[in-house]
């Protein structure tokens, strides 16, 4: 079944609101908290550059995030005519080609912001405005791969802003322990992605977005998601408890106990309770996120 969609509209400019609407802050929080577990994780002191954490704070949120909500919407338009018709680009609030003008004014305005990082910041931000378009416009579009699309998506919203968090505030490529708990949270993610695809299910199924939760169903889905965003963290608790850091290891391990706790709660219905967990479960693993990276900092970098 195909759906199109009459980009026209009788309204020739947007309303405030809906632009504000079309660039999500909710979905700011993830990238910004990451930036800052990387700031921290950098073992540098924030009194001597404050600026280098508010502007990468700014950077990875309001601009680069909000960047890729924008492309996400203009490129998947068809698929929120049947998931989510009151968006604002299928609503008509925003009007014809504005929608993607907004995308690509705002990939300018990351690249000239990103600059004022340095080369580390500006590095990440190339990446990242690569990553947001692969990951939504055609013919890339690795939205349509359950496993290449949260992967990427996971990728960017925890791991690259750690990274550009760390790299920024230190002035350089971060430690090997700094980069591989990065990683590990950023695998992680790509459960917290999936169960965020399954609010789009009955769009991805139509339009041929293969995401986890269209391909294995709703309760496989879900029970693969719980698997790969706790085996990281089980990771990460052993490596702190490796690292002589069993305080932080044993905080780990109890959010992560609370995780399990709502993860068999999400179990019991995960179609409609995804958005519960999304609000509980995922809340304690972006804390234990801030727990492991005041770990690194008490290292100095290195175990």
């Amino acid at each position: 079944m195909s759906v199109t969609l009459d980009i026209q509209s009788a309204r020739r400019t947007p309303r405030p609101r809906a632009v504000l609407t079309l660039l999500k802050p909710i979905t700011w929080f993830p990238p910004v908290w990451a930036y800052l577990c990387g700031a921290v994780a950098s073992g540098e002191s924030f009194a001597e550059a404050p600026w280098l954490v508010l502007a990468g704070m700014v950077l990875a949120g309001p601009i680069v995030c909000a960047m890729s909500q924008a492309a996400n919407d203009w490129c998947d338009r068809h698929v929120d005519a049947i998931n989510e018709p009151h968006r604002p680009i299928p609503s008509g609030q925003v009007p014809g080609y504005w929608g993607l003008w907004i995308a690509l004014a705002m990939s300018a305005l990351a690249l000239a912001f990103g600059a004022l990082l340095g080369p580390w910041g500006f590095g990440a931000t190339v990446v990242g405005i690569l990553a947001a378009w692969a990951y939504s416009a055609e013919p890339v579009r690795l939205k349509r791969s359950g496993i290449w699309g949260p992967g990427l998506v996971g990728l960017c919203y925890e791991g690259l802003p750690w990274f550009t968090g760390a790299a920024v505030l230190s002035g350089g490529l971060p430690s090997w322990p700094v980069i591989a708990l990065g990683l590990l949270y950023a695998l992680g993610a790509h459960g917290i992605m999936t169960l965020n695809d399954f609010k789009a299910l009955h769009g991805d199924r139509l339009t041929g977005v293969n995401s986890l939760p269209v391909t294995l169903g709703p309760d496989r889905a879900a029970r693969v998601a719980c698997i790969v965003m706790a085996v990281p963290q089980v990771a990460v608790i052993g490596c702190l408890a490796l690292w002589d850091r069993p305080f932080h290891a044993l905080a780990v391990a109890v959010l992560l106990a609370g995780q399990v706790k709502a993860m068999q709660v999400l179990l019991r219905n995960p179609k409609d309770r995804a958005p519960w967990y999304n609000a509980t479960g995922v809340t304690m693993y972006v804390a234990g996120m801030m727990v492991t990276a005041f770990a690194l900092r008490t290292m100095g970098g290195l175990p």
